[in-house]
């Protein structure tokens, strides 16, 4: 379900409320679509209930249709063999993804390795870096890169630090950085989003969560 807030009968939270009251509908994925400017407040009670919020901007209709698929695209591990390679192998030559280049920055390599495994498989150019100085220096080194993801937690400087260091560059002011936090605790978007990130996903990173905000990113 696709709802907007400013509905004339009754508010938006009101309705999801009743919705999810209902046990036939009670995990029913609600995707807010909203142009009201939220209070911290109202942010925090709407997650509670609803799965994804989306303010109405410039981008919005390429996160509502990423967003969306990805609620949908849940359904394809039940699919047949046959149908769900197929599927596969479509994901897999998604020209948003194809050709384009992610640096990572984490001090884990582990996650290195994973993120790069992953990215990979859909033919995506990878770049890393293992702390916040060398990454700003990959980035110098390699000014075509299309998106960083960024971990939040790293010694010495952090992901915070990195981020608003980059923005201060102005070749870099406009360029996607998606923040990778390792647990979303309060406060922890509007900190990400304050240092430059363009938007932030939780570890472990979920794999269709995250071709999703990489297909919004890069449209």
């Amino acid at each position: 379900m696709v709802l907007d807030l400013g509905l004339p009968d009754m508010t938006g939270l009101e309705l999801m409320s009743q919705i999810k009251q209902n046990a036939n509908l009670a995990h029913l994925p609600i995707i807010i679509y909203t142009g009201k400017e939220l209070t911290l407040q109202e942010e925090t009670d709407l997650r509670r209930i609803s799965d994804t919020i989306i303010v109405k901007d410039v981008r919005s209709p390429e996160r509502l249709l990423g967003e969306t698929a990805l609620f949908l695209h849940r359904v394809q591990a039940n699919l047949p063999d046959p149908q769900r390679r197929m599927l596969e192998q479509l994901q897999h030559s998604d020209p948003i993804l194809v050709g384009k280049k992610v640096l990572i920055v984490d001090d884990d390599v582990r996650n290195i390795f994973a993120l790069t495994s992953m990215l990979e498989r859909y033919q995506m150019q990878i770049v890393y870096a293992e702390n916040g100085r060398d990454g700003i220096r990959q980035l110098q080194e390699h000014p075509d890169i299309h998106l960083v993801l960024m971990d939040v937690m790293m010694p010495e400087m952090d992901g915070y630090e990195t981020m608003q260091a980059i923005r201060q560059i102005e070749q870099f002011q406009t360029l996607p950085m998606i923040a990778l936090t390792a647990k979303a605790m309060r406060g922890d978007r509007e900190k990400c989003i304050e240092a430059g990130a363009s938007d932030y996903i939780t570890k472990p990173v979920d794999v269709e969560q995250l071709l999703s905000l990489l297909r919004v990113w890069l449209y």
